[in-house]
């Protein structure tokens, strides 16, 4: 089986794939728990790693990996990928929004793919029918905006649950709670959908996917038909990891789905 691993700031995500088949993901806040948890799965035979990661340098992660049974395939600028990196500067795109594409050109081979992550920051970047990154965009995330709003004022709150109550706050809000939220959430609806809209224009049969942790906040919001693939990164991941698994093996790709 193959095991790939997204490290963010603070913790480690991972999945586990047969073939191009998630068959568990995983969550864990330190790198030995992960190791000790690997150990644990002799069930299942681990084949190969591929590890990104935006916080860790290659030497880094090689290092911390060391107590794996199977060598650690590092995914960085240099690897290649089974679709066409057209950004001006290849060596500063983030890997996850990389990954991304790549999961969305997989299970939307010959459409023009939107991908809309909502993490820490939002970012909307778009795959066109050749399989080509096009680019995109990065705006600031949902709690973002909230911390700015309170970090550079000096009484607005902090909002750490905008859906504590259930309720879609309404444009006219009356009072700071849910003018706050107001804002936030429905400009960032406004956002995506205007997004949405622009690429659907030039797109007529785009392919949306909404991915990352606040996700589901927003999803209700956005305008159909909407494809939620929650585990896109790591999809991604698995796909270039069996891109490269087989270009070593036969000297060239297979035809990837």
């Amino acid at each position: 089986m193959n095991l790939v691993i997204d490290w963010g700031n603070s913790s480690l995500k991972t999945g586990w794939f047969d073939g191009v088949e998630l068959v568990e993901t995983g969550h864990f806040n330190t790198v030995s728990a992960l190791v000790q948890a690997i150990g644990l799965s002799a069930d299942r035979p681990l084949e190969q790693v591929l590890v990104s990661s935006t916080s860790r340098s290659a030497d880094v992660i090689q290092q911390e990996l060391t107590g794996l049974p199977v060598p650690v395939h590092v995914f960085d600028n240099q690897t290649p990928v089974p679709i066409k990196n057209g950004y001006d500067t290849p060596h500063t795109l983030g890997p996850d929004r990389l990954a991304a594409a790549a999961g969305a050109a997989g299970l939307f081979p010959g459409r023009a793919c939107l991908v809309l992550d909502l993490g820490t920051c939002l970012t909307a970047d778009l795959v066109d029918p050749d399989g080509t990154f096009r680019g995109g965009l990065i705006a600031p995330g949902l709690t973002m905006r909230f911390r700015a709003m309170h970090e550079h004022t000096a009484r607005l709150p902090m909002i750490d649950n905008p859906l504590a109550d259930a309720n879609w706050p309404d444009l006219v809000a009356r009072n700071t709670r849910d003018a706050l939220r107001s804002g936030v959430l429905n400009g960032l609806g406004f956002e995506l959908n205007g997004l949405i809209e622009a690429h659907r224009h030039n797109w007529p049969d785009l392919a949306v996917l909404l991915c990352g942790g606040d996700g589901p906040v927003l999803r209700s919001r956005l305008k159909e038909p909407i494809f939620a693939v929650p585990e896109l990164v790591l999809t991604g991941l698995n796909r270039i990891l069996r891109y490269n698994v087989e270009t070593i093996h036969t000297g060239r790709p297979a035809d990837w789905k």
